[in-house]
Formats: C-alpha cells, sequence, structure tokens
C-alpha cells in the first residue's frame, strides 16, 4: 500500500469505528475506538486461522507498518504540543516539585523493578532474556499516556491539584522515559560505552538539551507571533514548531517530546498573554483540539490493529497476564515512594493520590511504539506481545474503572 493508501484507510477506519462506538458502544472515545479496533482484527485474525481467507487476514501492509516511525517521529510532538498549549503554567508551577519527581524519579525507579522482576519472570519460563533487555521493557512501560488520561480524570471529577499532577507527570514522563529507553538501548550496541559518566552526558544531552532548545524554540514561536495578528498565519507558526521544531530536535540530538511540552506551554501561556488576539486563541484553541483528536483517534485505531502483530503462544499470554501485576505494583511502589517523600515535608497531597496515580497510570501507544522498534529477531516477539497485553489492560481496564475507583474514594468530594 502506497503511504496515501494506509492514512486513507486509517482515517476511513476512525471514522467508521468512531460512529459505532457514538452510535451504540458508547465508551469513551479513544477507548472505544481500540476496542472496536481489536475486535475486528482479533475477528479477522481467528477467521484466518479457520481457513477464511486465503493471504493475509486484515489491512495488506499492517505487517509491515512503521507503528514506531508514524507515532514517535511523527504523531507524538502534535499530540504532546496539543496537550501543553492548553495547561496553565502556574498551575504546574504550583506542583512543580511532585510532577518532576513523579516524571523523572518514578520513570526510573519502576524501569528498575519491572525490569528486575521481568528478569525473574522470563527466567522462570525458560526464555532466557538478558538483564538489558528486561530493563528496555522497563523503561517502554513505565510512561503513562497524557492522551488517555486528561480526558477521564476530568470525567472522574478529581481535585484540580491531583489532576495537574497527574497530567503534567504524563506529559513530561513520556519524554523522559523515551530518553532512559534509549539509554538503555545504546548499551546494547557493539562497543557501547558502560560508563556512569558517558551514561550521564548522553542524559544531559537529551533531557536539558530538549528543554532548553524547548524554550528556546517557545520563545522564537512567541516573538514571531507578537508582531502580527492574523490567526491563519499563527496556526501555521505553531505548525512550523511542532513540524520543523520536532525535526531539528532530532538532528541535534536532544529530546524532541520534551521540547514540544515546553514549547507548547510557552505558546500557550505567555504567547496567549501577550501575543494574541481573543479570536486568535478562540481559532488556535479550536485548530489543536482538532488535530488531537484526529491525532488520538487515528492512535487508537493503529493500537487496535496492530494485535495482527502479536504471537499469541499461551507462554507468552500467560507471561503477559502475569507482568500486569507486576506493571501495576511497580507503579505503586513508584509513584508511592516520591509522595510519601512529599508528605513527610509536610507538602499538601490529595487523600488515596497514591492509589488514583496506580490505577490512572494508563499505559498507551509510546509503549507500543517502543516496543516494536526493538531490534527483530532474539527477544523482539515476546517482548512486543508482553507489552500489547499490558497496554490493552491499562486502557480498556483501568481506563473504564478510573472514574468508579475516584467516585468509590469519594476523591472529588475532599
Amino acid at each position: 500500500m502506497t503511504p496515501f493508501e494506509v492514512f486513507a484507510s486509517l482515517t476511513t477506519l476512525a471514522a467508521v469505528f468512531s460512529w459505532i462506538n457514538l452510535r451504540w458502544v458508547r465508551l469513551p472515545a479513544t477507548i472505544g475506538l481500540m476496542a472496536i479496533a481489536m475486535s475486528s482484527s482479533l475477528g479477522l485474525v481467528a477467521m484466518h486461522a479457520l481457513g477464511a481467507f486465503g493471504g493475509d487476514p486484515l489491512l495488506p501492509g499492517v505487517r509491515d507498518f512503521d507503528f514506531h516511525e508514524v507515532l514517535l517521529n511523527g504523531m507524538l510532538g502534535a499530540m504532546l504540543f496539543a496537550g501543553a498549549i492548553h495547561l496553565q503554567a502556574d498551575d504546574l508551577l504550583s506542583q512543580k516539585w511532585p510532577i518532576a519527581l513523579l516524571a523523572t524519579g518514578s520513570v526510573v525507579l519502576s524501569t528498575l523493578i519491572v525490569g528486575g522482576a521481568s528478569w525473574l519472570l522470563f527466567g522462570a519460563f525458560g526464555f532466557g532474556v538478558p538483564l538489558l533487555h528486561c530493563l528496555l521493557f522497563g523503561a517502554l512501560i513505565s510512561p503513562t499516556d497524557p492522551i488517555a488520561v486528561g480526558a477521564l480524570l476530568q470525567k472522574a471529577g478529581v481535585p484540580k491539584s491531583l489532576h495537574i499532577k497527574i497530567t503534567g507527570e504524563s506529559l513530561f514522563n513520556d519524554g523522559f522515559g523515551v530518553v532512559v529507553f534509549l539509554l538503555i538501548l545504546s548499551l546494547l550496541s557493539p562497543g557501547a560505552e558502560l560508563s556512569a559518566g558517558h551514561v550521564m552526558r548522553l542524559f544531559a544531552e537529551e533531557v536539558l538539551g530538549g528543554l532548553a532548545y524547548g524554550f528556546v524554540l517557545g520563545y522564537l514561536a512567541y516573538r514571531m507571533l507578537k508582531t502580527v495578528d492574523h490567526y491563519q498565519v499563527e496556526i501555521l507558526i505553531t505548525l512550523a514548531v511542532v513540524t520543523g521544531g520536532y525535526a531539528l530536535a532530532q538532528r541535534l540530538h536532544v529530546s524532541g517530546p520534551l521540547a514540544m511540552v515546553v514549547a507548547g506551554l510557552m505558546v500557550g501561556n505567555q504567547g496567549r498573554a501577550f501575543a494574541m488576539s481573543e479570536r486568535t486563541q478562540q481559532r488556535l484553541d479550536n485548530f489543536w483540539e482538532l488535530v488531537d483528536d484526529f491525532l488520538n483517534a487515528i492512535l487508537f485505531v493503529l493500537i487496535g490493529i496492530e494485535v495482527v502483530v502479536l504471537e499469541f503462544t499461551p507462554s507468552f499470554v500467560v507471561v503477559g497476564l502475569l507482568l500486569i501485576p507486576v506493571a501495576l505494583a511497580a507503579r505503586f511502589v513508584s509513584v508511592g515512594a516520591p509522595i510519601m517523600l512529599l508528605r513527610s515535608l509536610r507538602s499538601p497531597v490529595s487523600p488515596h493520590a497514591i492509589k488514583l496515580l496506580t490505577w490512572g497510570g494508563l499505559r498507551g501507544g509510546i509503549s507500543v511504539a517502543l516496543a516494536l522498534s526493538l531490534p527483530k529477531g532474539g527477544h523482539h516477539d515476546l517482548l512486543v506481545t508482553v507489552t500489547y497485553i499490558v497496554v490493552a489492560f491499562s486502557i480498556l481496564v483501568q481506563g473504564l474503572t478510573v472514574a468508579p475507583l475516584a467516585a468509590r474514594l469519594r476523591i472529588g468530594t475532599r
């Protein structure tokens, strides 16, 4: 299939599945899209296994579709920018320490816990996955999904401070988690330097470089926006930030996701306050909300149909199911540690914050994309399958129950 045919197919599927969900299924939009796409894919795969098809059971080219390239080097920057542009910087600053700890320390701690536990579990099943590969799995499964989290929390009615913590964490830990993943992946290269200094240098280049680059990019966009009052041109400037800015970040070897979050915050706050008319603000918000909704629809359809690349051997499925409580336990410990630290320092923390941070920390497309980017051969199929199982449980089960959990704990009334 040509790139246009792939894009046309995905757009058509997203439209049809969205209509089916809105008309009959009536699940939250992203969850409904993924559930319908996954059900359709599994049905076609089952029919193919029974001999109903002579060839490939789903859209031609799905197995060769580069999900990693499309998401991490195409869609992610726009979705993070769209999420950040609507956040108030003052709100984030009011929760800066919880967000910083959750977006960095929690990711590292979760990576170590999941990596160690999965190494033992894989060994018990005789897979013999090396520890570094298990740490890669820990790194890709630890970041939470900002797209899946935001809308669900608004419906759950959680306190504003807790909502800001979870939303801010999910925006920043995507970029941080990708950096941790790439650092571990670089250690698998032949002749890789394993010194602490080398790792710290790479980390500083990616994270600190990405944050600084995002600030410069956002400031330049703000200065350009301030000199004109023409919403079409101003929207084009923000598109240039997301496309050209993200591409340049890759060339500079700094974190593009972190840069997009910072640039989005700059444009959404400094730009909104001092460089945009009310008309431009409204048009810009409408544009990026539409882009965000469209990309979300495409992403969750993609997650659903990627089920055809999985190897559903019984041992893979069993290990994947066992890794669900492992991932949840790692999330509980990794968010519990910083929250308890903040409480010991008498920082205000909402009641039941650890429970909601744990259950509301949904995994999403980032995890699947990173798993699919792993080198072919070896343990690739195992890691992709178990990642998908954990992500599917996270979105379909946790996503549908996080609001009832918040209501049961009466978090919104405290």
